[in-house]
């Protein structure tokens, strides 16, 4: 028998295989237990509610992602590599993470409470201000070209790399979203910094 911790992560395992495999974005607690091979009353046992199990499934990609951001900043001086390498690890991890990305992207929640909407939003808008931090860190070194708003420029950032986790859901996950990356991140590096 798997010990509480173990059927959790099952039961969160198992929600995000499924969103990844669900085109219309709806999992049901009913399919849910079915996949989990446990009853529906077992998975209130873990949790408490379907948006507990989004909740968590947001907490692990927060936690996830800003560990690997913070060792980033710390690691990394230049702002242009912050910025770069920021992006990249959230495209990756969507790449690697295809329920995941659904979920970033809100696809999986629609129809679900607006707080869980609320959580998506607050994900973004934290990657947005890290970037914003680094975009002004890059205008106090004069690193930025020209007349370039750190804000301005953090939201058309956030912007580009949710399209192309989009383009990657869009694809039913066939186009990689760091696919022409590089590319792409010369021509924004190109206009973005001097």
């Amino acid at each position: 028998m798997a010990r509480k911790g173990q059927r959790r992560e099952e039961i969160l395992q198992a929600l995000a295989r499924m969103l990844e495999n669900n085109t219309d974005g709806r999992v049901t607690t009913a399919a849910l237990a079915q996949e989990v091979g446990v009853s529906e009353a077992a998975l209130y046992r873990h949790f408490g509610s379907k948006s507990q199990m989004f909740e968590a499934l947001i907490e692990f990609i927060e936690e996830s992602l800003f560990t690997r951001v913070n060792r980033i900043v710390e690691a990394e001086e230049d702002p242009r590599e912050q910025c770069e390498s920021i992006l990249r690890l959230w495209l990756g991890f969507a790449g690697k993470n295809p329920g995941l990305a659904r979920l970033m992207l809100g696809e999986s929640i629609q129809g679900e409470s607006d707080s869980l909407k609320g959580r998506v939003n607050q994900l973004l808008e934290r990657l947005e201000t890290q970037l914003k931090q680094v975009l002004k860190r890059a205008r106090l070194s004069s690193q930025l070209s020209g007349e370039t708003d750190a804000l301005a420029a953090a939201n058309l950032l956030v912007a580009v790399v949710h399209g192309r986790i989009n383009q990657y859901s869009r694809s039913n996950f066939r186009v990689d979203p760091t696919h022409q990356w590089s590319a792409q991140w010369a021509i924004l590096e190109g206009g973005l910094f001097q």
